[in-house]
């Protein structure tokens, strides 16, 4: 299992743009009717990482804990469908199902928003505050598959918690690990 950490796009840059089809309903979505008053949480998720299945549980369950919180929640999938058809849109679709996701989950097939995002692995998380600025990137947690540390959500939770109360979120932030984005451009892959 490749390990490949996020990139850690700068604190304070807005909200990349994106419009995208939920794989569930193909609705499109933007960041902007996502938003909530308090923020909006981007999750760049799969099907198939171990990582992602390794704390998949405690995104269905965050989503649950802050649903009245304002911040609004989204996952998108950029992974290469065609060379991985695990993270397919149908199987996307069933993994939402599977889970009990209570929030959209997105398809990005030209990866185009994960570029914007300098997404760079899976799981990968940007918390956008009440005035669309980075507050946090980062881990979910410092549990990884294989090192015993129970998933608790503990750094995300935290940085949603001073997003919502119009805090500053702490700037010690530590890069998310798993695995690289799946490009369509399979030497990208190999890095």
């Amino acid at each position: 299992m490749a390990r490949t950490e996020s990139a850690m796009l700068a604190l304070g840059t807005s909200a990349p743009a994106f419009a995208l089809k939920d794989v569930r309903t193909n609705v499109v979505h933007t960041n902007a009717s996502l938003t909530g008053p308090r923020g909006l949480l981007v999750m760049f998720i799969c099907c198939h990482c171990p990582f992602v299945k390794h704390v998949e549980q405690q995104l269905a369950e965050l989503a649950i804990d802050f649903r009245k919180s304002g911040v609004g929640f989204v996952a998108i999938s950029s992974n290469d469908a065609e060379n991985y058809p695990d993270d397919a849109p149908s199987s996307l679709a069933e993994q939402a199902l599977k889970l009990g996701f209570l929030f959209p989950y997105l398809y990005d097939e030209t990866q185009e928003v994960a570029r914007a995002y300098d997404a760079a692995c899976t799981p990968d998380f940007f918390l956008f505050d009440s005035t669309g600025k980075l507050a946090y990137r980062g881990q979910l947690d410092s549990s990884r598959p294989g090192n015993d540390i129970p998933v608790t959500g503990r750094d995300l939770r935290a940085a949603l918690k001073a997003v919502i109360a119009g805090e500053p979120v702490t700037a010690d932030q530590y890069p998310s690990v798993g695995c690289n984005i799946k490009w369509k451009d399979e030497w990208l892959n190999r890095l």
